[in-house]
């Protein structure tokens, strides 16, 4: 690929805040506490949607998926995140760099698909509820996630692979905290406006797309709940989707601004602030999103953590 040549040394140099030294402490107390939180939390979702029968249904297969997601999400950035902060050397190996690119935005990308698929289950759920066991079946619930899983791969690989062929020519400071597609396109030279038109069309159909599904189907949730007359089932209804809409504000909201909002209005800082809020924050909130609204999982967990005090 051409984007290594001899001045490369086989490494980048990720700038981060270097011209903000005194946020580095902060950032990696942060990150060595957000980190573990994230991985138990996700975890946690993972037990107890596993070993629960309450639990085995298709809104916890899908959630199950988002955990296991943000768990591989988080830890394609967060340790080469902490080695750099806890050290003066700001570097990430050639293949390093190469191995977070494809395994950040496959994540990333999937995630935006899986975000709408959970949409459309509660859509299923509230608006077709006598056809719900049906329509959503064990095997379309694999169907999609498959799908899901193949067009996030697709589209990350054939994104990373056409920006990786562009030539650096000799750079090899990135001024970010890890190696994403934006910074690689601008740091590159020559004519990159076809890496950006793609870049461009792939955002339209991983981000636009799946949230304008996002969008329609809690629209029609919406008018559905409101022709529930009981108020304890309005109740109901709100709780199973405010959980999943919170999600959905958390990580698309950064990341729209990140790669949907243009290059132009964008300030030099806040690729980095909004990387760390939608790979770090997220991935942490996210269980405790679901868990401190969600009566079944807390009994779920409840259940979980006196069964290992018992055999202790």
């Amino acid at each position: 690929m051409t984007i290594v040549n001899e001045s490369h040394h086989g490494e980048f140099i990720l700038l981060g805040f270097a011209d903000l030294p005194w946020l580095e402490l902060p950032l990696f107390i942060i990150l060595l506490i957000t980190y573990p939180l994230a991985l138990m939390g996700n975890i946690a979702i993972i037990l107890v949607s596993k070993l629960d029968p309450r639990l085995h249904s298709p809104m916890y297969f899908f959630l199950t998926n988002l955990s296991f997601l943000d768990m591989c999400y988080t830890t394609s950035i967060v340790p080469q995140m902490l080695f750099n902060l806890g050290s003066s050397t700001k570097t990430i190996s050639y293949i390093g760099c190469i191995i977070q690119l494809y395994i950040f935005h496959i994540m990333g990308g999937t995630e935006c698909l899986l975000l709408a698929i959970m949409s459309f289950d509660r859509y299923v759920a509230i608006c077709r509820p006598l056809h719900y066991t049906l329509i959503m079946n064990q095997r379309t619930c694999i169907l999609l996630v498959s799908l899901m899983w193949m067009t996030g791969v697709i589209f990350a690989f054939s994104e990373a692979t056409l920006t990786l062929q562009l030539p650096l020519c000799g750079v090899n400071k990135l001024d970010h905290l890890l190696c994403e597609i934006p910074v690689l396109i601008k740091t590159a030279c020559g004519e990159k406006e076809a890496n950006e038109l793609a870049l461009s069309v792939v955002c339209i159909f991983i981000l636009a797309v799946p949230l304008c599904l996002i969008l329609a189907s809690y629209a029609s949730i919406g008018r559905a709940v409101f022709k529930i007359k009981s108020s304890e089932g309005r109740k109901k209804a709100f709780g199973t989707c405010s959980s999943h809409l919170i999600v959905v504000s958390l990580f698309y909201g950064p990341a729209i601004s990140m790669y949907l909002q243009p290059s132009s209005s964008i300030t030099r800082d806040q690729p980095k602030f909004m990387a760390l809020f939608y790979a770090v924050m997220t991935p942490t909130l996210n269980p405790f999103i679901y868990t401190l609204r969600n009566k079944d999982v807390k009994g779920a967990l409840g259940n979980l953590v006196r069964n290992i005090c018992k055999r202790k």
